[in-house]
């Protein structure tokens, strides 16, 4: 059920084809006048709307005397402005500062005590900012069946966000701390699920040439919002969960789709976590399935087929809270089977957290690293196959009301690389929810 407007696999923007960059001084206007902007929405929310939003949120939901039946709908609305110092880094498209509006919808259905279901809309500019002019899309739906009366078995049905980690059950705007994704989630490696290369020196030529935002992949593509079938739940203070889906984690939005990406190379992943007290959550996760679209076909070794090609991923997570302190972080380590090359692995990690300066205003940090394996050059050495690379994200945010909550971030990237995807990015946000 894909109501996209674009389909971006199949309209691929070339590497320098962005739109024209302004001037610094014209960007930085942009940025002032935005902030200024976010300021007075947030005194006007704070002093004159929080009347009619809760109004408009206890009226929007309908519901059956008896509480058999309930159906709530919760409205996100998000207004960004990036600033971009150079080349859009990880998943931001555009080459120059915009403003990204974004409105998602969630409608959550409960039937009896056994049966769920939630719908997420969006209208905004494509799923990863600036991505697209304008789209409109759903991004998840599923049925849930609990058949016992607790939370020890949920059988899960559609398209929904992986099972793998701990970023994604906190990655949606009004619960994140900072704006943009952690690395893993969305730092481009140069493996492409479309064009392999012809040989191990051509993987590791295009560690020098611009990402290719459209055909390259990170380790992890954001929440993975793939299509399929999940089973999960809790016994005492363990947790599992195994989802079997249509494509890889790597994969792109458009591979989501059932009916771009079919059934003929499924990903089986899961995860196992363990709950020590109120405090600590620590889990360990695996995906392994195919990466490589049919368009990869044509340039594969004689007798080999897209099965062949695992992306093949293990991981770890933890989390703790500790009175104003909340601390998160993931490794991964991923291998891709790269035809024509072979094994190309990547260590991606980060540590983030989270300090309450005050009830409402909080500080957040999040180191980020990713560490590349090495490939033979043809010249008797090895070289990693892609630029390690260390990023800091850094970002303040005030919760007014609960309705309304702003943030803003820097954040400092380096890669080992003569040519940068953009070092430096200043971002903000003001979200809504009723």
């Amino acid at each position: 059920m894909w109501i996209s407007t674009q389909n971006k696999k199949f309209k691929v923007r070339a590497s320098g084809d962005f739109p024209r960059r302004h001037s610094h001084g014209h960007r930085g206007r942009i940025m002032k006048r935005f902030i200024l902007m976010l300021a007075g929405g947030g005194l006007f929310v704070n002093c004159q709307a929080q009347g009619w939003l809760d109004k408009a949120e206890d009226n929007m939901n309908l519901k059956t005397r008896n509480g058999f039946f309930r159906s709530d709908l919760t409205v996100l609305l998000d207004l960004e402005g990036y600033y971009i110092d150079q080349r859009p880094p990880g998943l931001i498209y555009s080459s120059h500062s915009f403003v990204n509006p974004r409105a998602t919808f969630f409608v959550d259905t409960q039937l009896g005590k056994h049966f769920y279901s939630l719908v997420q809309a969006r209208l905004d500019r494509g799923f990863d900012p600036g991505s697209q002019n304008f789209d409109a899309r759903l991004d998840e739906y599923l049925v849930r069946w609990t058949p016992l009366n607790d939370s020890r078995v949920n059988l899960q049905f559609g398209k929904f966000a992986t099972v793998v980690g701990n970023w994604v059950q906190r990655h949606d705007s009004w619960d994140n701390p900072l704006i943009t994704a952690p690395l893993p989630y969305e730092n481009l490696t140069t493996v492409s699920d479309s064009s392999p290369p012809a040989s191990p020196q051509a993987l590791l030529a295009r560690r020098n040439q611009p990402v290719e935002k459209d055909g390259w992949l990170p380790v992890i593509w954001g929440p993975v919002y793939a299509t399929g079938a999940a089973l999960f739940g809790s016994v005492g203070r363990l947790d599992y969960a195994i989802d079997f889906k249509n494509t890889a984690l790597a994969s792109d939005p458009d591979a989501w789709e059932i009916n771009n990406v079919q059934w003929q190379n499924p990903t089986v992943s899961g995860r196992l976590g363990v709950r020590p007290c109120a405090a600590w959550n620590q889990g360990v996760s695996f995906s392994v399935g195919p990466y490589l679209y049919q368009d990869a076909a044509p340039d594969l070794p004689p007798g080999r087929s897209i099965g062949d090609y695992d992306q093949i991923t293990l991981a770890s997570d933890a989390s703790y809270a500790w009175r104003h302190w909340q601390l998160w972080g993931e490794v991964f380590l991923t291998r891709f089977q790269v035809p024509n090359v072979g094994n190309a692995d990547v260590l991606t990690y980060y540590l983030e957290t989270k300090y309450k300066l005050t009830p409402s205003l909080y500080a957040a940090a999040r180191w980020n690293q990713q560490i590349f394996g090495t490939l033979p050059d043809g010249m008797g050495g090895r070289q990693a196959w892609g630029n390690n690379m260390v990023r800091i994200d850094l970002a303040l945010g005030y919760r007014f009301n609960r309705h309304f909550q702003a943030k803003i971030q820097y954040s400092f990237g380096h890669a080992d690389a003569t040519l940068q995807q953009g070092e430096q990015l200043v971002a903000v946000q003001a979200t809504m929810k009723f």
